[in-house]
């Protein structure tokens, strides 16, 4: 073993020792060694180790008190509230050299959370389904968050180690050879990092230092310290972490949750600083590295460019693309589904994602959003189904579920020839039977009574029967939220899965299904009949969403690329489209 300096911020203690079995040995107070000019924050404290290398436990004492995690944990071999593991991450092999990164425009995402998108439930056990992404199209992968969070199983959002993957999924190695593999099938991969809050369970850093401040309130309490005392080095902790998920694990990029809930008065946000940061990482790499921001805001100025006052992300989920289409198709107009259902709101979110621009929500009772004037279709992330609008219903029912064969393949028919960076979320592309549940695994009881209470009265707004809601904490509800691999060999998923692949291919053959110009889409269609056209350039996409026999007059030299139905009829001057069908066509011009 090697020797290992520790080191730690920790500006609250007057005496910090690093705990090392039944060793407790004095650390000295040491040089900040930030990189942000003009920064002298103090507060750190350092402490050189022999015989401490890789493998080796250890954890910080502040003041004498109880062995804590390191707040810049690299591994929680036995959990949250375990010690902290050195971790080389020189010593991995990797077989990626010639990985030269993914793009984010053109993209094909895939969500997938480590936990049950394998039998293993791990990194490793997602190796094996690789190949399966690879046949589907898809370029990427979006991992729901892996840092260490508290328990077995979750979704991760509740993370408290963020330097950590969780030790259940496999580790730092496992990750790495997650990614590893996925670069080597042409992949990549997305890591989902949370810098809005941390969760209620094994979360030390308040001990360590002013991580929160009470200056701003957000759902979770007090808000992430980025604008207040001590914040320089909070906004260090954040940025640093981002950054290691794609130097030291290779990632692609990062998807960033709720930033709404990331409040920041400082001249130069947050967002903004870590955007930089991650271009000049991509620059040093050279390979493309992306940030996408989640946020309801439906502000320009996350993905707007720097030099026009932007934060200078990449891309933006886009929840409301989702929200027209799903109440279109279903008829949910419940809780914040009443701002939505009509086939004009469908065909907004179709030509520019975001519906509310600047005009009334009745669900909020107020103006919302802004226009996403000057943006491309490439910085809005899109999708039919995603881990939010499945596992936050009562039963986590999923499109296939709620909707007819005929119009989930509508649905994917518009997500896949969208001017939008689309998403799919594990499984959509065979219309899986199993649920996609919120699932926990605190070992506080109370802690888990209280997100079990919280959960079922959580959908009064949509009607749900709050005793119908399956309890987060109970091992069932997480085994059922499995995906069950037997399902696409089956007759009645092959032809679903079929239909996916077939759409991503026409998205990689015809130019103008991925040109992300959004003034290269446009929209007809009619409320009372129940159709909707969009047009890409040269190519329409015709959708019956009625009850009856739709005619689509097309031109006699126009080519039909692809029919979600065999009742779908071509004539020499039109198509006729049966309900619930939809059909995509070439007709060899452009439109605008």
């Amino acid at each position: 073993r090697l020797m290992h300096e520790f080191r730690v911020w920790a500006p609250l203690s007057g005496r910090v020792e690093v705990v090392l079995g039944d060793r407790r040995l004095p650390m000295a107070r040491a040089a900040s060694g930030s990189a942000a000019r003009g920064s002298v924050t103090g507060g750190w404290w350092a402490c050189s180790v022999d015989e401490a290398g890789p493998g080796t436990d250890y954890a910080f004492s502040l003041d004498g008190g109880p062995p804590r995690p390191d707040p810049r944990s690299a591994f929680q071999p036995r959990g949250i509230h375990g010690p902290s593991q050195v971790v080389d991450h020189s010593a991995f092999r990797w077989s990626d050299s010639d990985w030269r990164g993914v793009a984010l425009p053109g993209c094909v995402l895939y969500e997938c959370h480590i936990g049950t998108f394998s039998a293993e439930g791990t990194f490793d056990g997602a190796i094996e389904h690789l190949g399966h992404l690879v046949d589907l199209g898809v370029d990427a992968i979006e991992l729901l968050p892996v840092a260490e969070f508290s328990g077995a199983r979750g979704w991760g959002y509740d993370g408290v180690d963020l330097f950590a993957p969780h030790h259940g999924y496999g580790g730092p190695d496992g990750l790495k050879r997650l990614v590893d593999a996925a670069h080597g099938h042409g992949l990549g991969v997305v890591m989902d990092v949370v810098y809005n809050h941390l969760g209620p369970a094994g979360n030390y850093l308040p001990e360590f230092g002013p991580y929160f401040s009470a200056r701003h309130q957000t759902n979770w309490g007090d808000a992430v310290n980025f604008d207040g005392p001590g914040s320089d080095e909070v906004r260090r902790f954040v940025t640093d972490n981002a950054l290691a998920w794609l130097r030291d694990y290779h990632c692609d990029g990062l998807r960033l949750d709720a930033v709404h809930a990331i409040v920041d008065d400082s001249a130069t946000h947050i967002l903004e600083a870590l955007a930089a940061k991650v271009d000049a990482l991509a620059a040093h790499v050279r390979r493309p590295l992306f940030l996408i921001a989640e946020s309801d805001l439906n502000d320009p100025r996350f993905v707007r460019g720097r030099d026009a006052g932007g934060y200078g992300l990449t891309a933006s989920w886009a929840d409301e693309w989702h929200h027209a289409l799903h109440a279109a198709l279903t008829g949910d107009v419940s809780g914040y589904y009443e701002d939505f259902g009509p086939l004009p709101l469908l065909a907004k979110a179709l030509r520019q994602a975001w519906v509310y621009d600047g005009i009334y929500s009745p669900h909020r009772q107020r103006v919302h959003g802004r226009p996403p004037s000057g943006l491309a279709g490439s910085q809005f992330v899109v999708a039919t189904q995603n881990h939010d609008q499945i596992g936050n219903r009562a039963a986590g029912e999923r499109s296939a579920a709620l909707m007819s064969d005929g119009r989930l393949r509508v649905a994917a028919a518009l997500l896949l020839t969208s001017p939008f960076v689309p998403m799919l979320f594990q499984g959509e592309e065979w219309g899986a039977s199993t649920p996609f549940l919120y699932f926990t695994d605190h070992s506080d009881p109370g802690l888990g009574r209280t997100v079990s209470d919280g959960r079922r009265h959580e959908f009064s707004s949509f009607g749900w029967d709050p005793d119908s809601v399956p309890d987060p904490q109970l091992l069932a509800t997480f085994e059922r939220s499995r995906l069950d691999w037997a399902e696409p060999r089956k007759d009645s998923r092959a032809d679903l899965l079929a239909w996916y692949r077939r759409l991503i291919a026409l998205r990689r053959e015809i130019p103008a299904l991925a040109d992300p110009r959004l003034d290269r889409t446009s929209t007809e269609y009619d409320q009372d009949a129940g159709w909707i056209v969009v047009r890409r350039g040269p190519v329409a996409v015709a959708s019956n969403l009625g009850d009856s026999t739709w005619t689509f007059p097309v031109d006699p030299s126009a080519e039909l690329l692809a029919a979600s139905a065999p009742s779908v009829e071509r004539t020499r001057q039109h198509l006729t489209l049966p309900p619930d069908t939809v059909a995509i066509v070439n007709e060899g011009f452009s439109h605008i």
